[in-house]
């Protein structure tokens, strides 16, 4: 943390780091996106992962190469386009009519070979990265969450393999076992949710560093602003569990990156993963490597983000109060350069 002498009561900070962001069901042209994407910059974000665009296809990469051109503010971004999934999983359009021919919110894949096949056209499309839908739905019965693998490992790792050749990388959506087991096992990037996560996993996952990315914020959310009132009870169960479980995931070393799933709450809010990860187990200092450090590595920028140093993008932003002593100071961004360019001050 540099503290400046003109302005003493501001702390200046390193930009901060989203890796599982905006769930997007927009295109560019919507006014949506273009405030979505202002309000995380504003908010101090100048890197985030787009983890899917819930069924609006490749929308995602015009936002990033419009944002990278210069014609709207906005984080850098890392997208993966639709994410990936089984007939009938997680992001199936299920119990509609199927004569409504209702359109799910990823695309499909069954086996490994659908799979490369999709990630292929994913990239042709523009895609950094590939999300893979690996678990759900959830249930609770007897103060006990489950949730149905989609992939095996041998499935997840055939994506892993035609991922690293493009260069890119697979997160997965894993929300508790053996999904989260197997996703380990394949050597995926990120494990995103990771609600429960047995020993052998986080022993995989300490040893081949592999990123649990907590999102207790959309959690948080759903569990005091639930979709359907019949699905209240559900949501607050899956946060009691979630928070009961974290502290464990911390103890045991259980590499962590910041992301909140933001795009149910407003966008320039997602913050409050940081006050929630101290909330449930993590230091500040903690969460801010978890965020910077992480991330970076995360992201694929390490050596560019996540440091003060030369040939570093300039990326920096201020705060009053010292995140430090209260992490709670990140909510106030007064001051945001991304680049080398002041967007707020």
């Amino acid at each position: 943390m540099i503290r400046s002498r003109r302005l003493a009561s501001l702390s200046f900070f390193l930009a901060l780091v989203a890796v599982a962001s905006a769930q997007s069901q927009m295109q560019l042209s919507h006014p949506i996106v273009l405030h979505a994407a202002r309000d995380d910059l504003l908010a101090g974000f100048t890197a985030e992962r787009d983890m899917g665009t819930e069924g609006a296809g490749s929308a995602d990469t015009a936002v990033r190469d419009a944002i990278n051109s210069g014609k709207i503010p906005g984080p850098r971004l890392r997208i993966s386009g639709n994410a990936i999934n089984i007939l009938g999983g997680h992001e199936d359009a299920v119990g509609y009519n199927p004569a409504q021919h209702v359109l799910p919110n990823a695309d499909y894949a069954n086996t490994s070979e659908e799979l490369i096949a999709v990630m292929r056209e994913q990239y042709k499309e523009g895609a950094d990265f590939t999300k893979i839908y690996e678990t759900g739905a959830d249930t609770v019965s007897n103060g006990k969450a489950s949730t149905p693998y989609q992939y095996s490992e041998a499935q997840l790792a055939a994506a892993v393999q035609e991922t690293a050749r493009v260069g890119g990388r697979v997160a997965v959506h894993a929300t508790g076992e053996p999904g989260a087991l197997f996703a380990a096992q394949a050597g995926v990037a990120s494990i995103d949710h990771a609600n429960h996560l047995d020993d052998e996993t986080i022993r995989i996952m300490r040893e081949k560093h592999i990123f649990a990315v907590p999102t207790l914020t959309i959690f948080e959310y759903f569990a005091e602003h639930s979709e359907k009132p019949e699905s209240a009870a559900l949501d607050r169960q899956l946060f009691d569990l979630k928070v009961r479980e974290f502290p464990k995931q911390v103890a045991a070393g259980v590499p962590m990156a910041v992301g909140s799933d933001v795009g149910p709450f407003p966008h320039g809010t997602q913050t409050r993963e940081f006050e929630l990860m101290v909330k449930y187990g993590m230091t500040p200092l903690a969460v801010l490597q978890a965020d910077l450090l992480n991330g970076a590595k995360l992201l694929g920028w390490e050596g560019q983000i996540g440091a003060l140093k030369s040939g570093y993008f300039a990326d920096v932003i201020a705060v009053p109060g010292d995140p430090l002593q209260d992490v709670s100071a990140l909510k106030h961004v007064v001051f945001v350069m991304k680049s080398g360019v002041i967007y707020r001050k």
